[in-house]
């Protein structure tokens, strides 16, 4: 091994174990990585930066502007206002919403689809008199599915077949993933509709999280007692009746920054104290109303929460500004003029005070502040809301043109009568002169930290290979497996590739396992193809952790899910994957 394939493995181990860890965010480590390669000379200058101007990090850009025109345009609620009924049993909705988002996500980002679908199934729960436990997890893997059917569905495709533009000389057609990844994904839809709901542990199927979403029950709120609050010199003993008459749980009593213990109970209630409650919005808000209690008195900061108040829930994905950090770490109230007024996690109860408690991906928030700016606070803190929230003017009149559009972009570089990233750019520039979508809601769509991600991986990835660092460890496989059956060695690569999509990016494991893929079918002598669609089908399979894909982190909150919740439906699920896409692999792509 030379020193340059030392330094290369040595660089690609640190961002795997430092995405594993999840303390810095993914796009910090891979730039850092990529700009440490550039220090050590094992990435030449000249190829540093290739990986911002490369066709898949392009068409992931376009990709995600695409959906946001998409919902922008009214044609998704076009497709849901025909599709969902929450009258029908409960397999039944989760087929129709499976299916629904599977066909979004094979031509939209699949995390805007979820985003999308989510506030309506958390509604047909709310109507069904159900807990949406049993249906988002299930509406969640089929989004995550879909993307296996074509080109765009999920970046790991992307990646994969400019890879193999690379490597073989042509990429992947629109439709050339469909034999294996639609077929694999009507399996895991059918199997997630019929079985996997029935998985949901028994506790998450019988808690009410329908009423924990829509009304906010759940969620840990602080609010101050006012100098006219009648609540002063009572004690919480006092206030039970009331609290009880009101559907509000008094948690505690902090005062002077510090939550008593023992004594809260006994203890009279003074001006300037801060109540802890648990409690919806309705019922904080008679609640509060009842005792003259203020919310910005929580804070002892008025000016910035002056004028209409307007709350909103939202989840927290990985990336999230606030993950890991805590809203008095960013002064979100000072800074921004937004309070973190509540947090539920999982349902349970926490000590620490809700504005120094370090944010989890999977939480919820329930924010407030003015309404004319919230929303554009949410946006910077970069987490998912959870239901309508005037962000934008749904323009109905344009749906069938932007759907229009967007097809005829498809079936043009489907039919190879424009090359793929021309046909998506042209779309978004009608998009912009046709008024679906604005020059500033096109930035505010690109997920910037995946872009970084991929353009920095991407040169790191590259020299890799060219080092003949991917050649030594197929190679370390042909050896190892030495006498196995080519299609038990193509079952490995999946097995090894769906263990790291599990904990890990699922960019960052196909820019490792693809170039892998080809150096392995090369020394088996066999068609590189059927690896490739081995990886392409195992980098989607991430269902055993909330923490493999964005989806499974954004429903953690909503759905009352723990961490180990996700691998009694996925576990059942990776095999049944395994078990169809190695058969189809072997027909559409013979070895």
């Amino acid at each position: 091994m030379t020193n340059e394939q030392i330094i290369l493995f040595s660089l690609m181990g640190g961002v795997l174990i430092l995405l594993l860890w999840g303390k810095w965010r993914y796009d910090l480590v891979a730039f850092g990585a990529l700009s440490i390669g550039l220090i050590l000379n094992v990435i030449p200058k000249e190829e540093a930066f290739s990986g911002f101007g490369h066709p898949a990090v392009i068409i992931i850009a376009l990709v995600l502007i695409i959906s946001k025109a998409l919902s922008q345009s009214g044609a998704i609620e076009l497709l849901t206002s025909r599709v969902i009924d929450s009258n029908r049993p409960l397999p039944l909705h989760i087929a129709a919403m499976g299916f629904l988002g599977a066909v979004l996500s094979a031509f939209m980002n699949n995390v805007a689809a979820l985003a999308l679908l989510m506030p309506v199934d958390i509604q047909a729960a709310k109507k069904a008199k159900r807990s949406p436990a049993l249906s988002l997890m299930p509406l969640s893997f089929a989004t995550i599915l879909g993307g296996m059917a074509t080109l765009i569905g999920t970046p790991p495709n992307i990646v994969i077949s400019q890879f193999r533009e690379t490597a073989l000389g042509a990429p992947y057609k629109m439709f050339d993933f469909a034999p294996v990844g639609l077929s694999t994904a009507i399996v895991g839809l059918i199997f997630v509709a019929l079985i996997g709901w029935r998985l949901v542990p028994n506790e998450r199927s019988k808690h009410d999280t329908s009423s924990e979403l829509r009304n906010l029950e759940g969620y840990v709120v602080e609010i101050g007692v006012s100098e006219k609050s009648s609540a002063i010199g009572q004690t919480i003993k006092d206030l039970s009746d009331m609290a009880e008459e009101n559907d509000v749980m008094i948690l505690g009593l902090i005062r002077a920054g510090k939550r008593l213990r023992g004594r809260a109970l006994r203890e009279e209630i003074k001006k300037g104290d801060t109540l802890v409650l648990e409690a919806g919005p309705k019922a904080l808000e008679s609640f509060a109303t009842a005792l003259k209690l203020s919310y910005s008195r929580a804070e002892k900061h008025t000016g910035a929460l002056a004028g209409t108040l307007k709350m909103v829930e939202a989840a927290v994905p990985v990336e999230s500004r606030i993950s890991g950090r805590s809203a008095l770490d960013l002064r979100l109230l000072y800074r921004q003029g937004v309070m973190l007024l509540g947090v539920s996690r999982e349902g349970k109860p926490f000590r620490e005070r809700v504005r120094k408690l370090k944010i989890k991906p999977g939480d919820v928030l329930l924010l407030m502040g003015n309404a004319d700016q919230i929303d554009d606070v949410i946006k910077w803190l970069e987490v998912m809301p959870l239901a309508p929230r005037g962000l934008q003017v749904t323009q109905t009149d344009k749906a069938w043109l932007a759907i229009s559009l967007f097809t005829i972009a498809i079936v043009a570089s489907s039919f190879g009568l424009i090359y793929l990233p021309f046909a998506l750019s042209a779309c978004v520039v009608l998009y912009v002169l046709l008024k679906v979508v604005s020059l500033s809601q096109i930035y505010e769509s690109i997920q910037w930290p995946v872009i970084v991600l991929l353009a920095s991986l991407i040169p790191l990835g590259a020299a890799l290979e060219q080092s003949g660092g991917t050649a030594l460890i197929a190679q370390t496989i042909v050896d190892i497996t030495q006498g196995w059956h080519v299609i038990a060695i193509m079952a490995l690569l999946m097995v090894v590739t769906m263990t790291l999509s599990d904990v890990l990016n699922n960019v960052a494991t196909v820019l490792v396992a693809a170039p892998v893929a080809v150096d392995l079918a090369k020394r088996l002598d066999v068609n590189p193809d059927a690896m490739l669609m081995g990886v392409a089908v195992a980098a989607s399979c991430a269902f055993l952790s909330p923490i493999g894909h964005k989806n499974n982190t954004i429903i953690m909150g909503p759905g009352g899910y723990r961490f180990g919740d996700y691998w009694r439906m996925g576990l059942p699920l990776e095999l049944l994957i395994l078990a169809v896409s190695i058969p189809l692999i072997m027909f559409f792509w013979p070895l």
